[in-house]
């Protein structure tokens, strides 16, 4: 598995390149600005990128989708946040980004094929209506079996809830219900921030 993170945007949000070290297909994880060092690393890496997933629709994972001539998949409770800046907060903050429209919407439980990896889609409302977690995993469901929390979890905390269509009921039952199930040696790579684990995090929770 190749794995590499870029820290773009005024909001530190982490963009992953993730890709099969054999096929050398990858996925664009929430590109969310700093286009030009997106591709740079992808570049480096030596892949091609083949689609974009956002772990949903705040302009801080959604910006540079528009300026990759990908397929976007997104959650399809969050597919209005494309276009709608009021919904992806960027108006907020006096801004108008808006996305190309989604090539694929998901619904959760897909799982979405990258040369040897397998990218299983969780739905895990709360940040926001449509946000979603990566469950990578590789051939035969062993080795390099990571998590994607997008805004759902990070390393000592949880995405807010206090934004227009956030819930913070919805949210600690997705990480109680689909993502503390998971072993605790699983790194989880968050949204924002450092890398930490299941098994930390379910220690920080309690």
């Amino acid at each position: 598995m190749i794995l590499k993170k870029i820290v773009v945007s005024l909001n530190q949000t982490n963009c992953y390149i993730l890709g099969c070290d054999k096929t050398k297909e990858a996925a664009i994880i929430d590109p969310g600005a700093d286009a030009g060092l997106i591709k740079a690393e992808i570049l480096k890496a030596g892949v091609e990128a083949k689609l974009i997933i956002n772990t949903h629709g705040h302009a801080d994972h959604i910006s540079s989708n528009k300026d990759f001539n990908l397929p976007i998949y997104i959650h399809r409770l969050d597919a209005d946040f494309l276009k709608d800046p009021n919904k992806n907060m960027s108006a907020f903050f006096g801004f108008h980004i808006t996305s190309p429209d989604a090539g694929r919407l998901l619904e959760g439980g897909e799982k979405i094929k990258l040369g040897d990896l397998a990218l299983e889609i969780i739905h895990t409302p709360g940040h926001t209506p449509g946000g979603i977690c990566i469950i990578v995993w590789a051939a035969r469901r062993v080795a390099h079996t990571v998590v994607f929390t997008g805004d759902t979890l990070f390393k000592d905390g949880v995405g807010r809830t206090d934004l227009p269509g956030s819930s913070e009921k919805d949210l600690f039952n997705s990480i109680n219900n689909k993502l503390m199930v998971l072993d605790d040696d699983i790194p989880i790579y968050p949204g924002h921030g450092p890398e930490s684990t299941i098994g930390e995090e379910r220690n920080n929770l309690q």
